[in-house]
């Protein structure tokens, strides 16, 4: 039993050392648990990492996207007045493919809507897209869904009521000499990509509202404006382009002369009218067609009529006609407020060969309302400057202030068709 004893002690005995020994060596060599911690350890840092390079990712395409379709907006904004419902959408998805370029999205769709506002339009674009993930996709995340919006507004002020619209002409609006011109409330524009495409020397004084130019200018010191000089702006829409006068045949009198008072019905005047001095002529409302001639208007003599439109054009006699108005002239007409000239008060035919003179110079008894629109005429204006201007618009391939002017724009009641450079920008 003794014996049986020792040797049961001695193989325990043995078994604890062997069991010591293993601990120790475990203890002393720990390169088997390090390793395991660690590789546990990197798992919440890898999957940090690889969550910022997808995140980053999701992130620089989502920046490119809303660039592009920023651009897009503004872009549509721009077509808006001039597109149908179908073009935009075709248009809007075109540009934002020619501006967005990024391998990192998929499925990319582009949403549209515009709708009119108060001078102008809204367009509202959408995009989505998904970005798929390089290493969030081991914990459950395979995409990230890419969505953004972008509005912009298009819009007139509206506010012009001086505009040349040749594009290249220097001095295309010129103000030479000691003119003194007043643009109450309302603003030049010149379509002239020039350099000098405005000019204004000697002791020549304008004011405006606002002035802008498509090229550059000279003597912006003779300049005051309220709201700024503005350069290398963007071409004003002639606001007239889309409006035609109506056909016309036959001659209701040939070479008309005045001497004395005497009250006349629209028709058609071949060889256009020439008022002499003490003449006083009045019209009655309606579209007085110029067929050649020349509407001359001495000093001394009165012009009025309230509800008329003169056509200068060709048809019966070779040559267009044109228009002289001398100083001391007294002039008071004003445009029909409806119908096919609305808002016009002299209308030129646009096949007028590009520069013929119309003068204008009536001087401070001259008032012509509405709109003197003469697209391919150069004007030479003065007048206005004693009248209760409130309305008018001169609109011509060039514009010359020769002495004291004074334009107006409260033509609210007047039928004029408004015009100022388009406004494009984003909102909110």
């Amino acid at each position: 039993m003794l014996l049986q004893n020792s040797a049961n002690t001695e193989r325990t005995g043995r078994a604890r050392l062997e069991s010591y020994m293993l601990f120790r060596r475990f203890l002393q060599d720990g390169k088997a648990s390090v390793a395991t911690m660690a590789a546990l350890g990197l798992i919440p840092i890898v999957a940090s990492v690889g969550a910022a390079v997808d995140i980053g990712r999701a992130d620089m395409a989502r920046a490119k996207m809303q660039g592009a379709l920023d651009a897009s907006a503004l872009a549509i904004a721009r077509d808006a007045k001039n597109a149908s419902a179908d073009q935009l959408n075709e248009n809007a998805t075109n540009y934002f493919n020619v501006n967005f370029r990024s391998p990192d999205i998929t499925g990319v769709r582009t949403q549209v809507a515009t709708s009119s506002t108060s001078g102008g339009y809204l367009v509202s674009m959408s995009a989505t897209g998904s970005v798929q993930t390089k290493f969030m996709s081991i914990v459950g995340v395979s995409a990230f869904d890419v969505s953004v919006r972008s509005n912009a507004v298009s819009y007139m002020d509206g506010l012009g009521c001086v505009l040349s619209l040749d594009q290249h002409a220097s001095g295309a609006v010129n103000g030479p000499g000691t003119a003194s011109v007043a643009l109450n409330g309302c603003s030049l524009y010149d379509n002239s990509d020039n350099a000098t495409a405005l000019t204004v020397g000697g002791s020549t004084e304008i004011s405006a509202l606002s002035v802008g130019v498509v090229g550059n200018l000279t003597g912006a010191a003779n300049i005051t404006t309220t709201h700024g000089i503005k350069t290398k702006i963007a071409p004003v829409r002639d606001p007239y382009s889309e409006v035609s006068f109506p056909p016309f045949s036959g001659c209701t009198a040939q070479n008309f002369s005045a001497h004395d008072t005497t009250t006349i019905d629209p028709g058609v005047y071949c060889g256009g009218m020439t008022i002499n001095a003490g003449g006083t002529v009045t019209l009655n409302p309606g579209i007085y067609y110029l067929d050649g001639g020349s509407l001359s208007v001495n000093g001394g003599a009165t012009l009025t009529g309230n509800g008329v439109t003169l056509v200068f054009t060709s048809q019966n006699r070779n040559g267009f006609a044109t228009a002289s108005i001398n100083g001391n002239a007294t002039i008071n007409l004003m445009p029909p407020t409806a119908g096919p000239t609305a808002g016009i008060v002299m209308f030129g035919d646009r096949r007028i060969p590009t520069g013929s003179s119309f003068k204008f110079n009536g001087g401070a008894t001259q008032y012509l309302g509405g709109a003197v629109y003469l697209p391919t005429a150069a004007i030479d204006f003065a007048g206005g400057f004693g009248t209760n201007t409130s309305c008018t618009q001169l609109i011509g391939d060039s514009v010359t202030f020769t002495g004291s002017s004074a334009l107006a724009l409260n033509c609210d009641s007047y039928g004029t068709a408004p015009f100022s450079p388009l406004i494009v920008r984003l909102s909110s």
